[in-house]
């Protein structure tokens, strides 16, 4: 039977494995020396067979922003929910607790990015009272409660870079809050972390703990 690539074996891994994997492909993507620039014949027969992500990643949907990608990650390894400013609707949220339930990942990553256009528009609702058409305000609402401690007085740039940190912990927030992750945490092997894409140098920022992470099963990683 053909072998799967290391990245798809994945059952037995840890979250904090799983973390590892993600920093050394960035930094690989980084370098542009990926480890997959092509997809061979045998991987896809293999994956006919089902999947066995090694991580699930709630990410925004830029087209410039893709996962398997910038972490340098095969077909098959990475369960990804991608939706304009990573936000956690009732779909997300089924999506990601089909990971939990069926799929088995240890690890669960918020993946936000720098110059979010979803997050500015939420600062400009905010701000100026700007809207949007009626499905984009839905979405827009649901980023505004995260953004009620950034602080709006500061220049553009520095209010935007901390919107979408705070964004990404806003959803971290809600997800930790769901009944699922609170019957798993006692488990201590589940791990939720946040990231920030660099767009300009392909660079993800792991977040610095701020109790999620620890309360989820161990310390974030960082770069």
């Amino acid at each position: 039977m053909p072998q799967s690539p290391p990245d798809t074996a994945t059952s037995a891994i840890s979250a904090d494995e799983a973390l590892q994997r993600l920093v050394d492909g960035n930094r690989r993507f980084c370098r542009g020396e990926p480890r997959f620039p092509t997809t061979q014949k045998d991987i896809l027969v293999h994956l006919a067979e089902g999947q066995r992500p090694f991580a699930t990643i709630l990410g925004c949907s830029d087209s410039r922003v893709p996962p398997e990608l910038i972490f340098d990650a095969g077909l098959g390894a990475l369960f990804v929910v991608r939706v304009a400013g990573n936000v956690l609707s009732p779909e997300v949220s089924g999506s990601m607790q089909y990971a939990g339930v069926h799929l088995h990942t240890q690890l669960f990553v918020v993946l936000g990015h720098e110059g979010c256009g979803a997050v500015q528009a939420a600062l400009d609702m905010m701000l100026h009272g700007v809207r949007q058409r009626s499905r984009i305000e839905t979405l827009i609402d649901d980023i505004v409660p995260g953004l009620h401690e950034v602080d709006l007085q500061a220049p553009p740039a520095v209010q935007l870079a901390r919107a979408v940190d705070a964004n990404v912990r806003w959803s971290m927030r809600q997800i930790l809050a769901t009944p699922e992750v609170q019957a798993r945490l006692p488990e201590g092997r589940m791990k939720l972390v946040g990231g920030i894409y660099d767009i300009a140098s392909g660079a993800v920022r792991f977040l610095p703990g701020d109790g999620v992470e620890s309360h989820a099963g161990g310390r974030n990683a960082q770069r």
